[in-house]
């Protein structure tokens, strides 16, 4: 159970890292083509949005082969072009509770947990940041059959809150829409 969520947020790592580098690869001039040298098959990735939610897989080769799934959702800070946080839920394993990870910055407070809101009136869901990277810190949070029916219901945008270093409360907008069609394509993956 520890390595799924391990894998999930090296996972969201790498994807911020990639987004964060995409604006210094387009400046780099195009590379001649060269031979490819013999080597494994590289895992092939499909996509598809639902409202604000894209479900990706990636297959991997190789006894056995594998295919990898999350949903998730990158929010940047108004008027940024840099991602600011992810949220993704991995795909649900039979038996073990839902897992939905929180990716910020590491300029974060571990007093405080991060919470996630559907609307302005809801109590919302919490956790603690279980560890942080030099490319984020994470919370991770088992979803429950509720804390699950309620963000499957909700349609409109809620927050995700926690608090930065110096104890000042971050607020970031968070869409639902498609959240609920995202989780059930994922799940019959």
């Amino acid at each position: 159970m520890k390595t799924i969520a391990t894998k999930l947020a090296i996972r969201l790592a790498a994807a911020m890292l990639i987004a964060g580098a995409g604006g210094a690869l387009a400046q780099q001039p195009t590379p001649q083509p060269r031979p490819a040298p013999a080597q494994p098959e590289t895992p092939q990735s499909t996509t598809a949005t639902y409202g604000d939610w894209v479900v990706q897989c990636q297959s991997m080769s190789g006894p056995p082969a594998k295919e990898v799934c999350d949903m998730a959702q990158v929010a940047q800070l108004q008027g940024k072009n840099l991602p600011f946080s992810r949220i993704a839920v991995a795909h649900p394993e039979k038996g073990q509770p839902v897992k939905l990870v929180v990716q910020v910055p590491v300029n974060i407070s571990f007093n405080t947990n991060v919470r996630i809101q559907t609307a302005d009136g809801d109590p919302g869901i919490a956790a603690p940041f279980t560890n942080c990277t030099p490319n984020g810190c994470f919370a991770i949070f088992d979803l429950k059959d509720d804390s699950l029916k309620k963000l499957h219901a909700a349609t409109g945008v809620g927050k995700l809150s926690f608090a930065d270093a110096g104890g000042h409360e971050i607020s970031v907008p968070i869409s639902f829409k498609g959240f609920g069609e995202a989780y059930e394509a994922l799940a019959k993956k």
